[in-house]
């Protein structure tokens, strides 16, 4: 499950899938929730509406996008490994405005990050290699549902890299 050689993907993947390096999808998929778990589990929840500038989202906005994003990726994932030519939209950043995850305690959203994680785990680990091969229709580009899983790693690494570098320096933890 390591091999990117025969993956076609949106050229909108390209920057996330570049920044996940070489490894088994289980492994890094597991190494990741651990780090996620690490960055946003200490936080109290004062700390976790932190915005490092105005009109930045909150932590828990962050976290909650990287969910939503996830869910969304797996399905196409789904979509792709079963072979399904159904045409997917392109998905947008608008599911963090028409929420308020700042509402909920930051244990909830970490909760439902592990939940869609397992599930996650579960669907790659029951598609065979030659189900990880087929391709589904985004935006009329064919792409992989490898190629989603490892949109799915290079996103939430983003999204954590930007934790790392605007949020955490600013935090007393």
């Amino acid at each position: 499950m390591s091999n990117r050689t025969r993956i076609t993907f949106h050229p909108h993947f390209g920057e996330y899938i570049d920044s996940v390096p070489e490894g088994d999808l289980i492994l890094l998929l597991l190494e990741q929730e651990q780090e996620v778990l690490e960055w946003f589990s200490p936080l109290q929840e004062q700390d976790s509406l932190f915005r490092y500038s105005e009109g930045k989202w909150s932590l828990k906005e962050v976290l909650g996008h990287i969910v939503d994003t996830e869910r969304i990726m797996s399905y196409r994932m789904l979509v792709a490994g079963r072979g399904d030519k159904t045409p997917l939209p392109r998905h947008h950043d608008i599911y963090v405005s028409k929420t308020s995850f700042d509402r909920r305690p930051i244990a909830d959203l970490i909760a439902e990050f592990r939940t869609v994680r397992a599930s996650t785990l579960s669907l790659v680990r029951g598609l065979t290699d030659e189900e990880l091969k087929q391709s589904g229709l985004l935006n009329e580009v064919e792409t992989t549902a490898t190629a989603f899983a490892y949109f799915i790693l290079g996103h939430a690494h983003h999204h954590l890299r930007i934790v790392r570098e605007r949020y955490f320096p600013h935090l007393p933890l």
